[in-house]
């Protein structure tokens, strides 16, 4: 126990109370066995013995005062509306240009949204040290505003051109549910700063590991529901006001996918969420090169999946396919690692 208590001194000093030690420990790696070696039930347990034998100026640490409003709570806010008002500004764009005017309106667009959503990343809420796949979000994205005009087109013998972004375009764009999910930026940075809060004063008031990981469950489904709420009344906005189908089943499982994905990096839980993203990304991509390879001699076989499931379902049974199964794995995967005290172990708050 010595040694122990040497190892995690700093841990301990610092400490306010013993779920705060239980958090530091489980980031270690000192589980429920490695306890038990120490004679304690469990890592809460083992934590109290720790809180109780470490040496404190006077005979009750002070508690810190509860968190006020963030440091610059107003600019992590205005990040996270940036990308949504870029988007709508380019959608406006390309409705009102065509030419070559119009392909300088989506390239301009298209470049102010990726840095606005670059920006609303690295502060606030949904700023996160680890990376989880820039690129694949892009392509998912993408996916959401081109391949579902694409596939379906390809399923026709097209397209035999570049989208031009008009209403009977072959290969016609789909803006709404992309200016959705743009939009969705400000709805997901307040759900993860209201997870992280709700988390932060469970943490608090638990009274052992088994205790917090309960009351953190619902929280998590909560602000997941709340989010997806949020989203689900973007799309109906933006369907009505681009004239557009709000493409529900797709524009949903790829913002559940993502926000659980960035829930996941911010608290330091990076590798599940970058995996589940490329393979997502790369089923979109194989469905649509299927199609494409059906038409080499002898490769008709190779099409036969996605066209069955076209056919059934339509082209957004691909994406909300492809999303949800990912979505589906992070929230379980989520609902594991977010509900340990490790999870929401005390840092320095991002601004």
């Amino acid at each position: 126990m010595k040694a122990l208590m040497h190892r995690h001194r700093e841990l301990c000093e610092r400490a306010v109370d013993p779920l705060e030690i239980a958090a530091g420990l489980e980031a270690h790696g000192i589980t429920d066995r490695t306890a038990a070696r120490f004679r304690h039930r469990d890592v809460f347990s083992l934590a109290e013995e720790m809180y109780a034998r470490i040496p404190r100026d006077g005979d009750t640490a002070p508690r810190p005062p509860a968190p006020a409003t963030p440091p610059g709570r107003a600019a992590w806010i205005v990040l996270t509306l940036l990308p949504g008002t870029l988007c709508a500004a380019a959608v406006a764009g390309l409705r009102l240009t065509d030419g070559r005017p119009r392909l300088v309106a989506a390239a301009l667009g298209t470049l102010a949204v990726a840095l606005a959503l670059r920006a609303a990343l690295r502060r606030g809420p949904l700023s996160a040290a680890t990376h989880t796949g820039g690129i694949r979000t892009c392509w998912l994205v993408g996916y959401a505003l081109l391949g579902d005009g694409l596939l379906r087109a390809a399923l026709t013998g097209g397209p035999d051109g570049l989208p031009d972004g008009t209403a009977g375009d072959p290969w016609p764009l789909t803006a709404a549910p992309v200016l959705a999910l743009a939009l969705a930026c400000a709805p997901a940075a307040w759900s993860a700063h209201l997870f992280a809060a709700g988390a932060r004063r469970k943490l608090a008031a638990s009274r052992g590991l088994t205790d917090f990981s309960a009351s953190v469950r619902p929280l998590l489904f909560g602000t997941f529901a709340l989010f997806l709420g949020a989203l689900a009344i973007l799309l109906a906005v933006t369907g009505a006001a681009l004239d557009e189908p709000a493409a529900y089943p797709q524009a949903l499982t790829l913002g559940a996918l993502l926000l659980l994905a960035r829930l996941l990096a911010v608290h330091g839980f990076g590798h599940a969420p970058t995996l589940l993203l490329t393979a997502t990304a790369a089923a979109e991509a194989t469905a649509v090169a299927t199609v494409f390879a059906g038409r080499l001699p002898g490769c008709d076989l190779l099409a036969v999946p996605v066209e069955t499931l076209v056919t059934a379902w339509g082209p957004a049974a691909v994406p909300t396919t492809a999303c949800g199964i990912g979505a589906l794995v992070l929230l379980f995967h989520a609902a594991r690692r977010l509900t340990t005290a490790s999870a929401h172990a005390p840092t320095e708050t991002p601004t």
